[in-house]
């Protein structure tokens, strides 16, 4: 048998999943790893504890399927019977990562959701202009794109920044500690705001204004562009067999939509991890101000994407903080602390007994695009109890969800179903609270794990496994369980929305006063 692999690094850890070429789900292992907040709006990662972290989920995942990884394979062979037939790395994204020419980190890199450029992004929107910019790019100037965070890093670390030989995403990162072969992708490369959305070309007035050139990111590959082979070195570090091809791989947003079978117009996904995205696939090339642009993992589509901030990571911090007793009871009862969690939460009552949470703890991104928005419990009271608030946490991201879902419906996109993937998709009860706030059934696929399916995908497109991934998804994605809108709870529900948004409109330029445009580097 031929397996393929797809490695995902996300926002607090790496995943590794193994499939057979029939894209059943073999085995999978998962590190963790630290996202670091030396101010408020700022947010950093070790580039090696990616990749630490990626090895030790390969590792882990091998040791459930040790026959995946024979000890050497020869270079550039496909087919069955001989491993590990190709291997996708897909990424948290976008990410600023300054290389130098030797091809080592310069610093910590400056993640998605940090929001230290701020100003820099106005400073791009006086210079060429708000519209302008989305006409150009397909997408709005905002800290959340590699551009401005270049500009900051320019202003502000000019020593580091002439060292500087490279800037590289994730995924191209990993694809050099595996192949020796920095990497970038059409999807990546979108995400800088560096490049033309009409014909995908660089704007030379772009890269100039924020200082660099395009010969200082690497060759645009599609994502089931073989790149290159698993080198020996990399072999010993991460337990794949020398030898293993490697595709150039994608964005985590791109590949969980393959997983979700959402490569249509009408059928779109939503996958909550640290944060939330609402996937919307087209083949229009379509563009709206409130969503961000990027093409699809596989050639001849485009994604928008309603992508919030903070979801995730909301209940991950109320886990870290607040909730010592789950993870002690966790670690005892040997499972996870969200599940716990989300049992604790249907201990509380649609609607959450009054409270109201805002889970814009990193500040926002689509729809409001709003840095200096933060999380809120709103309606606390000393009836309050924790599973209010856990299941408070729950209903604020439906909220936001919902939100993005409107906000695409004015812009004329269609909505036939919604698919959830992710590791939010493990909670039943967030699932069904998602379907009650929507209003719409969603979807649960029988594999829900987020990112590596749809990188197994173009390994597979690269080995020249799968011919067509059209076919390919509509053979092997189906559907698990299905999540009808309950009539009892769209009253509530509807009514706790309408405060949600009213909360968020009264406090906004509270927020903006109180937090300031200090935080920011002004």
């Amino acid at each position: 048998m031929a397996f393929l692999c797809g490695i995902d690094i996300g926002t607090t850890g790496a995943k590794a999943a193994l499939y057979s070429e029939a894209g059943e789900l073999l085995a999978q292992g998962y590190e963790e790893y630290q996202v670091h907040f030396p101010r408020p709006g700022w947010a950093e990662q070790e580039p090696e504890d990616w990749w630490r972290a990626a090895c030790g989920a390969i590792r882990g995942m091998l040791a459930v399927a040790p026959a995946a990884a024979p000890a050497t394979r020869r270079v550039g062979s496909t087919g069955t019977g001989d491993g590990i037939a190709g291997v996708a790395v897909s990424s948290q994204a976008p990410t600023m990562l300054p290389l130098d020419g030797d091809l080592r980190p310069l610093r910590r890199a400056i993640i998605w959701m940090d929001r230290r450029s701020e100003a820099e992004a106005r400073e791009m929107a006086a210079e060429f202009g708000d519209n302008e910019i989305f006409e150009l790019t397909g997408n709005r100037p905002d800290p959340f794109y590699v551009a401005p965070k270049i500009r900051w890093y320019r202003k502000h670390e000019a020593a580091l920044f002439e060292r500087t030989r490279w800037f590289a995403s994730i995924t191209g990162y990993i694809n050099y500690r595996l192949t020796g072969v920095l990497t970038m992708d059409p999807v990546h490369a979108a995400l800088l705001g560096l490049r033309r959305w009409s014909d995908r070309g660089w704007s030379r007035e772009l890269c100039a204004f924020c200082g660099v050139e395009s010969e200082q990111f690497a060759p645009v590959h599609p994502g089931e562009h073989p790149i290159g082979h698993v080198t020996a070195s990399a072999a010993l570090e991460c337990g794949l067999a020398e030898g293993t091809t490697v595709v150039t791989g994608t964005v985590d947003g791109s590949a969980a939509a393959l997983e979700a079978g959402a490569l249509n117009p009408g059928r779109v996904a939503e996958m909550t991890g640290t944060s939330t995205v609402l996937l919307l696939p087209n083949v229009e090339n379509l563009t709206a101000a409130p969503f961000i642009a990027m093409p699809h993992a596989v050639e001849g589509a485009s994604l928008l994407l309603g992508a919030m901030s903070a979801t995730g990571a909301s209940l991950k911090w109320f886990r870290d903080e607040l909730a010592d007793d789950e993870r002690k009871q966790a670690v005892e009862q040997g499972v996870d602390a969200y599940e716990l969690l989300s049992t604790r939460a249907a201990d509380s009552v649609p609607g959450s007994s009054g409270v109201i949470f805002l889970p814009y703890m990193m500040g926002e991104r689509a729809p409001i695009w709003d840095s200096s928005a933060r999380g809120v419990f709103f309606g606390l009271s000393l009836s309050t109890t924790k599973a209010d608030l856990i299941r408070a946490i729950m209903e604020g991201a439906a909220y936001a969800l919902r939100h993005n879902v409107e906000v695409a419906g004015r812009a004329g996109i269609s909505i036939d179903e919604v698919r959830t993937v992710g590791g939010g998709a493990r909670s039943n009860l967030w699932n069904q609270i998602k379907a009650d706030v929507l209003g719409i059934p969603l979807l649960l696929p029988a594999r829900s794990g987020g990112a590596p399916f749809g990188d197994a995908v173009l390994a597979g497109m690269g080995a020249g496994l799968i011919e067509d991934p059209h076919v390919f998804l509509q053979e092997t994605v189906t559907i698990e369980k299905r999540f009808v809108p309950r009539k009892e709870n769209r009253d509530t529900y509807d009514l706790r929305y309408e405060t949600f948004r009213s909360i968020y409109e009264n406090l906004r330029t509270v927020f903006e006063r109180a937090i300031g445009r200090s935080e920011y580097g002004d």
